[in-house]
């Protein structure tokens, strides 16, 4: 059977199909040329959101069958210096999360479940990108290359393979990456919301993405990683909404899935650690304010489930479906329960009733999610 990592893709910008509207071809557009006019304002995200006791007067309806069964089936060497502080993962009720270090505060956990929907999201992403890893216009000259917040490590040992002359570093606050890497890899266990120790001019490449929620300045990071990369050197800030709509109306005000971004943006208001990267534009900002030069912008649409027309489209949504349907309680349960005070029960009744709506056929969600590569000036 053939890998459908491989061959399928998923639609970009603002041009994921519904049933009435067939997918335009995928396009990647130049930094003057894509809109965020049909996002939702971080101020309309913050409002109307329902109490956490909501969920358990809500009939429960059984779940419709969307012909995702067959994936549905498939749900069941770092060279730090690990001390045994920095093994002592924090729990909360039952899932494990980064040591106590520094200002850093994931509130994703770093166990195997959560980590399995996290690499499910790599390929979800790469295959938005048509099975490319990055859009930076790097070649294989790139010599030394940086990712910030790898999580398990699947980007970069990705790359790596890909650049096997490309000396790679992969830096978290958790070390949860695997031990069998490629030979020119290492992984580094650091806070990079604190000032970097990194050479400056020292790095050709940086990535970065998924940090949302997670960093309380956005533009003290972005400055560090200026000062890191060479002259000439590509930044790429990947980043994804937590307000999941419908072009159709299908998502409707007050249903689980609309009430996921809302209280996770009052989550991070109060945490300190904006989930409104998106709407707030935080990323070309603060790439602007540090002196790169934007050389490209491209927003995607990341759907759930079989809905869009497009069969690669299909393909993208159902593993996107996946990795957040079998982990919907590792993605709430840190902020849900820590920062908004719901309790362990009250978000079990909660994810059942996302996993409702997720597995409906007649609902048709996505969320947005941003590319924006910047270069810093030679001069």
């Amino acid at each position: 059977m053939s890998d459908p990592f491989a061959k399928a893709s998923a639609t970009v910008s603002s041009k994921t199909s519904s049933p009435a509207n067939p997918s335009a071809s995928p396009e990647e557009s130049t930094a003057a040329g894509v809109s965020s006019d049909d996002a939702p304002t971080a101020e309309a995200e913050h409002t109307e959101i329902l109490p956490a006791s909501h969920w358990a007067q809500v009939p429960h309806i059984e779940d419709s069958d969307d012909g995702d069964s067959a994936y549905e089936d498939d749900n069941a060497s770092s060279t730090a210096s690990l001390t045994a502080s920095i093994l002592e993962y924090r729990t909360v009720h039952g899932r494990t999360y980064h040591s106590e270090r520094g200002n850093a505060q994931s509130w994703n956990p770093n166990d195997p479940l959560h980590d399995e929907s996290m690499d499910i999201l790599h390929h979800v992403s790469t295959l938005m990108q048509h099975g490319k890893l990055f859009l930076a216009p790097i070649d294989d000259k790139v010599k030394r290359v940086l990712d910030v917040g790898c999580g398990t490590g699947i980007w970069a040992i990705d790359f790596a393979d890909q650049f096997p002359g490309t000396d790679v570093i992969g830096v978290d606050i958790s070390p949860q990456q695997p031990h069998w890497i490629p030979p020119n890899l290492r992984f580094e266990v650091d806070d990079v919301t604190q000032p970097w120790t990194y050479e400056p001019s020292s790095f050709d490449y940086i990535h970065m993405r998924w940090l949302v929620g997670a960093i309380p300045d956005w533009t003290s990071l972005y400055r560090e990683v200026y000062t890191a990369l060479k002259p000439g050197g590509y930044f790429e800030s990947k980043e994804a909404s937590s307000s999941i709509q419908s072009d159709d109306g299908t998502v409707a005000p007050g249903s689980a899935l609309d009430q996921w971004g809302k209280v996770f943006y009052a989550a991070g208001k109060k945490f300190g650690r904006t989930f409104a990267v998106i709407e707030e534009n935080i990323q070309r900002k603060a790439m602007e304010e540090v002196g790169f030069e934007i050389i490209q912008e491209v927003d995607y649409k990341a759907p759930f489930g079989r809905w869009p027309v497009d069969e690669n489209d299909k393909v993208v949504g159902q593993y996107n479906k996946l990795a957040i349907e079998q982990d919907v309680e590792g993605f709430l349960m840190y902020l849900w329960t820590k920062v908004m005070g719901w309790t362990k029960e009250e978000i079990q009744i909660y994810a059942a009733h996302l996993r409702r709506e997720l597995r409906s056929p007649n609902i048709h969600p996505y969320y947005p999610m941003r590319v924006v590569v910047g270069r810093k000036p030679t001069g």
